[in-house]
């Protein structure tokens, strides 16, 4: 059985009241699960602060606290530790916890305002083909192998990532392929954790009702550079002004990709259609089923690990043209009687969605309409809504403002914040259906034989959150069924 004295290693301490040699069954920092003889952190969050549930925790049967304040009653038998940070407490006893199994194997971090999904989901599925023993902690799904597991954030809890980690060590997991996002470096869920590699794949506008600026945001994000051993890897995007950045002063092995500036790793785009690129990487040419000038990119990164860590360099490039796009990033589906094209994307940042437009029209041939739909999360970053609003109107012909996923907000003044970013000259353009479903249905109904419906923001995902609850919704079950329904 772990002692407590075990897991505290790394763990800066500044007081300690009880024994540190008692031995214990569990690890929390959520004290509705306490148990008997478990260990309770405490942390400060964004809603709720742990420190008022000790006493909680202990009347459960919690052996030791650790926490950043002592509360006023202490429990005789039960430990009280103090440390500066909860957070960072309990990232190292998480490791220790479970053995710190990121050690164990090959774990690669992929960071980044847009392409994280997409890059890591596309390295599971090549090193999977190649026939390597590979797990996935994404925001669409963690998976050990082919088994999958639920998951609702893009970087998990310390424990829950740790645990899983493990689960992969001991199923004979060889590669761990990972998203880390801001939230999680900033909340050091990742901090413990042994990266061989990390990935810097782009930055733009997003978070900032988190971070506040700019600038703490991008210095967020290259905290993870900062925190590689000598031994690993650094990729970065040289075509992204940030991409320098990351890996300045980092300790680790460096290297860069691009598709327009001078770098390690260079591709160019031969052709760019619905049905995929084709692209020229180190003078050989690959046919993909991805498309768009960002998925160029992420399908770079993808080589560029495979390289470094010293794949087969003929079999890597094939597999790499079986790729199967990721749920909800670019998912195209086409009506058989109208050739209508429908495309969903998570595109919920001013560059992503420019990004996607600007695909689509490099694509299409300009005698159809782009109809877009589009819409902005409540509870988030209000400064994005008009640079939306504005990048909607300019590159689409026709374009729905809708509700995406509300929470506690007003969808219709979430909806007005967007409108304000809509210039003068593009005003004709805008339709407002606050019902998503709504205006999907009409999207459907207006478009004509070969338009484009662009459905943006929610992608993958299958609910809509409002008012703390989320009910079942899908944009591509929802576009295929009115489609098939009205065009016919």
């Amino acid at each position: 059985m772990n002692t407590l004295k075990d897991i505290l290693y790394k763990v800066s301490l500044e007081a300690v009241e009880g024994s540190t040699n008692q031995s214990f069954i569990n690890l929390h920092f959520d004290s509705r699960k306490v148990g008997l003889n478990d260990i309770f952190v405490a942390i400060k969050g964004t809603h709720s602060d742990g420190h008022h549930y000790i006493k909680n925790a202990v009347d459960q049967g919690a052996i030791a606290v650790v926490c950043e304040e002592f509360p006023e009653l202490k429990i005789n038998g039960v430990t009280y530790i103090k440390v500066k940070d909860s957070r960072e407490a309990l990232a190292y006893m998480a490791s220790n916890f479970f053995d710190n199994p990121s050690s164990k194997l090959k774990l690669i971090g992929v960071t980044g305002t847009n392409g994280k999904t997409t890059v890591s989901t596309l390295l599971y599925q090549l090193f999977l083909k190649l026939g390597y023993s590979v797990g996935l902690i994404s925001t669409v799904r963690i998976l050990i192998n082919d088994e999958e597991f639920p998951t609702r954030l893009t970087t998990p809890d310390s424990i829950t990532i740790n645990q899983y980690i493990h689960q992969m060590y001991e199923a004979g997991i060889e590669y761990v392929f990972m998203e880390v996002s801001s939230h999680g470096i900033e909340q050091k869920r990742s901090l413990s954790l042994d990266f061989d590699l990390a990935i810097f794949t782009n930055l733009s506008h997003d978070h900032l009702d988190y971070h506040k600026t700019f600038e703490a945001y991008r210095d967020v994000k290259k905290r993870l550079f900062d925190q590689l051993k000598k031994s690993a890897f650094a990729i970065t995007n040289s075509d992204d002004k940030n991409g320098e950045f990351m890996i300045q002063n980092c300790k680790a092995k460096t290297y860069t990709y691009a598709l327009k500036s001078y770098a390690d790793y260079k591709a160019k785009i031969i052709e760019n259609s619905f049905s995929g690129l084709h692209l020229k990487i180190n003078d050989q040419d690959v046919w993909t089923k991805v498309i768009g000038e960002f998925n160029a990119y992420n399908l770079l990164a993808v080589y560029a690990v495979a390289n470094l860590f010293k794949l087969d360099e003929l079999e890597s490039l094939k597999f790499l043209s079986q790729l199967q796009p990721v749920e909800g990033r670019f998912e195209h589906f086409k009506s058989q009687s109208e050739d209508i094209s429908a495309i969903v994307d998570y595109a919920h940042t001013p560059d992503a969605l420019k990004n996607v437009l600007e695909t689509i029209n490099s694509i299409r041939t300009k005698n159809e309409t782009l109809i877009t739909v589009v819409g902005c999360g409540g509870n988030r970053d209000k400064t994005k809504r008009p640079k939306m609003g504005q990048i909607a109107a300019k590159y689409s012909d026709q374009v729905i403002f809708t509700s995406d996923n509300p929470r506690d907000e007003d969808p219709d003044e979430i909806i007005n914040d967007i409108e304000k970013g809509v210039e003068p000259q593009h005003q004709q353009k805008i339709l407002s259906i606050t019902n998503r479903k709504e205006a999907i249905k009409t999207a459907c109904k207006i478009a004509k034989p070969n338009d484009i419906i662009l459905i943006a923001g929610k992608g993958h995902e299958t609910y809509q959150e409002i008012k703390g609850k989320r009910k079942d919704f899908d944009d591509m079950e929802i576009v295929k069924y009115y489609l098939n329904r009205f065009k016919k």
